[in-house]
């Protein structure tokens, strides 16, 4: 049985309209583009915005081989 709490959270995403659901999930998927950015920033100190862009998106798409393969290859072909 759902709790009072997921009921609440299930109950107001019912309510939003599409545009207003694809609108949270952009929100939502650059909230952790940010925060897996300045994960890697922490780790790695400052860098140019286009390496830290393929790096953002190295760690998102690591469980596919075949993007990451074309992740790194754009690497390559990027300053520091």
């Amino acid at each position: 049985m759902a709790s009072v709490v997921e009921q609440a959270y299930e109950n107001r995403i019912n309510a939003m309209t599409v545009a207003e659901r694809v609108a949270r999930g952009a929100g939502m998927f650059q909230w952790a583009r940010e925060m897996i950015g300045r994960q890697i920033t922490a780790e790695h100190g400052e860098m140019s915005p286009e390496r830290l862009k393929l790096l953002i998106a190295l760690r998102q798409y690591a469980s596919e081989p075949l993007i990451c393969d074309l992740i790194r290859e754009r690497l390559r072909h990027v300053s520091d």
